[in-house]
């Protein structure tokens, strides 16, 4: 599963597609969230473009937001502090 609950915090698994058009929501696909984003592969600029962007969406705070696994991967794995898995659907507007 994409998303799942961890205590108080909810853990999600995306893939990212970086160099897009804009950054955007493309549904889920092989079980996880395809996010694509306009910034670019390097030094670090996807995953604080990706960072940005779910805190923007789900209006929580960056600092709450920690990728916990794939740094260097287009397979990410993040960890939202203090948001349940209705609240991140509902803010990202997927329907399971």
């Amino acid at each position: 599963m994409w998303i799942r609950g961890s205590n108080d915090s909810t853990i999600v698994e995306c893939r990212i597609h970086p160099n897009s058009s804009r950054d955007s929501i493309d549904g889920i696909k092989e079980d996880r969230l395809c996010v694509r984003l306009s910034a670019p592969p390097i030094e670090g600029r996807a995953n604080k473009a990706l960072i940005r962007f779910f805190s923007k969406q789900l209006h929580l705070a960056k600092a709450r937001i920690t990728i916990i696994q794939g740094e260097k991967s287009r397979i990410k794995v993040l960890c939202l502090e203090g948001i349940g898995t209705e609240e991140v659907l509902s803010g990202l507007s997927i329907t399971l």
